[in-house]
């Protein structure tokens, strides 16, 4: 037994006890259960019992307190701890998750959840160190259990309010800050667009690309209704019921605008209920002459076998075709005119497009002599201007192949855009239709031709047997693919054959693999198709010259 406790049970002794008091004998026994073996070894000799007693209450009191601070830590951090976890447990749990669920959607909630817990951590964390700090040294001899509940409580509530207030209010407007700009900014792009537009649509108006002084209106029935209670009136209206429109044309005076009516039938019916352009003008796609027997098409292309008995339906949109001709008298086609009435229809282009799709004669046969070719002749003869096409015949023609079934529509002609025609094009793509269209015989340099630049038509270019690309034909992002289109023996109109190059001759090509593709695979997407069988040519992958790249059929 150590010195310092045989001095506590000295203290505590029957001898001792009337000369000590009792706070006396019960701090002995403290320290004999608590005090190291150590804590009294030095104890100063000779002292009488008043002394010993002063010295051992001062060294009971140091050594107490020692320990007791030490128990009182380690309880406080343990008590701590777990009333922390409670606290923000429960905290966040219950109220903060409830409560964002609630207010906020989805991406704010994910937000607030990834703010707070970060948050929330780093100030629970402050709140009791502090806590803790004033609790230890300020409640250590009263009720410390509950002085650092009811702190951290208060602590930690105060701390998450604000929190999740400061984070909610951050996210939300945050959110709706960005939502603003998203918005002002589409709005923007869009007026942008439509300005830029307007300016594209007035520079582009040529004399010479423009039936004068007429302007044109294209919308669903309904609209022309509103139109007529507000008083436009019309001096032609056609239906278009292919695509369930109604084309209606006005004559106007030399000082018209059509920025303006434009935006006049705009305040009417809205932005996008209809269209409105001018009538322009298109022109064959001029191919180059040779003197030389050309190619004929059955031997540019390799077909599989049964093309003879493929009855395929296709529609093209070309010149008057030649019917009398050897080649073409006994082929399946259906020829209808949308030029102006009373004009001079021309033939040679249109003859020998048609030749090339359905030519059946002693010495010739096309690519698919079996097929029924719906033939909408658009071109008529202009002293000025040589063979000329309106948006309103294309217009016209379209709707009348889409009426008719046919599954592909060849389109050899080229032009500025124009609102009309291109909101047609769309209506026929919608339907099921594929429209392919010549990229255009302007060289190298030349800008984008329409409609082959419309992103609902396939863009054609052409190439020679060696697979070289024609050297007169457009290059663009907009051109998809290339096909044989050079030294192309064909049918004249009025007899006998010819040999022409042209990206237009090059259109039939594809246009019959595509027929062919949609007879076979009714489910099958056809452009798709088209493009993953070309063979790569020039720059790897697409480029502006080749598209994707030459037309190969698959067996």
């Amino acid at each position: 037994m150590s010195a310092s406790q045989r001095m506590a049970l000295a203290a505590c002794s029957p001898l001792r006890a009337a000369m000590l008091s009792f706070p006396a004998c019960v701090l002995a026994s403290v320290l004999f259960a608590l005090a190291p073996t150590q804590a009294l070894a030095q104890v100063p000799c000779c002292l009488d019992e008043e002394e010993f007693e002063e010295y051992l209450e001062e060294s009971i009191e140091e050594e107490v307190a020692e320990n007791v601070e030490e128990e009182v830590v380690e309880n406080i951090e343990e008590e701590l701890e777990v009333a922390v976890d409670q606290a923000v447990g429960e905290t966040i749990e219950d109220s903060i998750e409830d409560s964002i669920e609630e207010t906020i959607d989805d991406s704010v909630e994910k937000s607030v959840e990834e703010t707070v817990a970060d948050s929330v951590e780093e100030s629970v964390e402050d709140a009791v160190e502090s806590t803790v700090e004033e609790s230890v040294a300020g409640a250590v001899e009263d009720s410390v259990e509950t002085s650092v509940e009811q702190n951290v409580a208060s602590a930690v509530e105060k701390s998450v309010e604000e929190t999740v207030e400061q984070t909610v209010t951050a996210s939300v407007e945050g959110q709706v800050e960005v939502g603003i700009a998203a918005a002002i900014e589409d709005r923007l792009e869009s007026e942008i667009a439509t300005v830029l537009e307007d300016l594209e649509s007035q520079l582009e108006i040529d004399e010479a690309r423009i039936k004068t002084q007429q302007w044109l209106v294209m919308a669903e029935p309904e609209v022309f209704d509103e139109l007529a209670v507000k008083g436009y009136l019309f001096d032609r209206v056609t239906d278009l019921p292919g695509m369930g429109l109604l084309l209606a044309e006005v004559e106007a005076p030399s000082s018209f605008e059509i920025y303006d009516v434009r935006e006049g039938v705009i305040d009417v019916v809205g932005r996008g209920r209809a269209e409105v352009d001018l009538n322009h003008i298109y022109t064959a796609s001029a191919p180059v002459h040779h003197t030389v027997e050309g190619a004929r098409p059955r031997n540019v292309l390799h077909f599989p076998a049964g093309m003879d008995d493929l009855a395929l339906r296709l529609g093209m949109i070309d010149s008057l075709v030649d019917t009398a001709h050897p080649a073409l008298q006994k082929a399946n086609i259906h020829s209808r005119a949308f030029a102006t009435e009373g004009a001079t229809l021309p033939a040679f282009h249109g003859t020998a497009i048609a030749s090339i799709f359905t030519g059946r004669d002693a010495d010739y046969l096309g690519l698919a002599p079996s097929a029924e070719l719906y033939a909408a002749a658009v071109f008529e003869q202009d002293a000025a201007r040589g063979e000329i096409a309106s948006t309103v015949s294309l217009v016209r023609a379209l709707d009348w192949l889409i009426s008719s079934g046919v599954d592909v529509v060849n389109i050899s002609l080229a032009g500025p855009p124009n609102r009309l025609l291109e909101k047609a094009l769309s209506r026929a793509a919608s339907r099921g239709v594929l429209i392919l269209a010549a990229a255009g015989n302007g060289g190298p340099m030349a800008k984008p031709m329409y409609p082959a630049a419309y992103p609902s038509v396939m863009a054609v270019t052409a190439v020679d047997a060696h697979g070289r690309v024609f050297r007169l034909a457009n290059r663009g992002d907009y051109v998809d693919l290339a096909a044989p289109g050079v030294g192309l023996l064909h049918a004249r109109s009025g007899g006998g054959y010819a040999t022409s190059s042209g990206t237009s001759f090059a259109v039939p090509f594809v246009a019959t693999a595509a027929a062919r593709l949609r007879l076979l695979s009714p489910y099958e997407d056809v452009r798709e198709a088209l493009l993953s069988s070309v063979q790569d040519e020039g720059v790897p992958g697409r480029d502006d010259v080749y598209g994707y790249g030459v037309l190969r059929v698959n067996g």
